[in-house]
């Protein structure tokens, strides 16, 4: 019956992983309510959009659509920024599936000031055991920032694999949350906030998100606004870390 059909297994597990990754985020950091995201909380979408920081975290943004129903598609995309003394890596973590396969998987711990951060080399070496059965080919703005050991995992049809990938995506957050906190205070804020915006120009530069939002079944208008001012957000002063 259904039980052991790939499709059960493929959103089951993708939905546990993002229970998983609200628990530790609702653990080791506050939620807010970024202004402007209300609009990009939709429940007939099946669009949800949520923000948390602490002390050394000033965003951590997970973001769902959940259209298995209309569209047979599941998406997640989660991003935590350091604090803007901090020089520590972002990490990335990016999940789209349909019923019998997840088309991408991606994960990383990008290094901005530092290519070779020493939280970005603990990631790549804890991550070592770990390689996809087909690996995707990165484009160049994704080049630019991501690591030497980024995870780009593509058509996963295992319960394995997905099993793996989505264990170390929580376990990996909860050791950045953790580690993060020791290279508060090591930078400068110009330079923290020259590198996070030249993080989030190269990542608005991916033509795969409104694509992908469309296929979706978002509204076009929507999309334009959320990847410009909602997924990858400039520094401003109306952020809230900032008051």
């Amino acid at each position: 019956g259904p039980l052991g059909s790939p499709e059960f297994m493929i959103w089951e597990r993708l939905i546990k992983w993002k229970d998983e990754t609200i628990e530790v985020l609702n653990n080791n950091l506050v939620e807010y309510n970024e202004p402007g995201m209300e609009r990009f909380n939709n429940e007939k979408l099946g669009w949800v959009n949520r923000t948390w920081n602490n002390r050394y975290i000033r965003r951590a943004h997970l973001d769902v659509v959940d259209v298995r129903e209309s569209k047979g598609l599941w998406m997640a995309h989660l991003c935590l920024f350091p604090m803007l003394t901090n020089g520590g890596p972002i990490y990335g973590f990016d999940i789209i599936a349909g019923e019998k396969k997840v088309t991408g998987a991606f994960h990383d711990f990008s290094p901005l000031l530092q290519k070779d951060h020493p939280l970005t080399k603990w990631f790549i070496e804890e991550n070592k055991w770990f390689k996809p059965s087909k690996e995707r080919e990165l484009p160049e703005w994704a080049k630019a920032i991501f690591s030497g050991g980024m995870i780009a995992a593509g058509n996963v049809r295992e319960e394995d694999e997905l099993n793996k990938i989505c264990t170390m995506a929580v376990s990996n957050l909860n050791n950045y949350i953790d580690k993060i906190r020791n290279h508060e205070g090591e930078a400068e804020m110009a330079d923290v906030i020259k590198a996070q915006n030249y993080y989030s120009e190269h990542q608005q530069k991916n033509p795969h998100t409104p694509r992908v939002m469309q296929s979706l079944g978002l509204p076009e208008e929507d999309i334009k606004l959320f990847c410009s001012d909602n997924l990858f957000p400039f520094v401003s002063e109306n952020q809230p870390y900032l008051k």
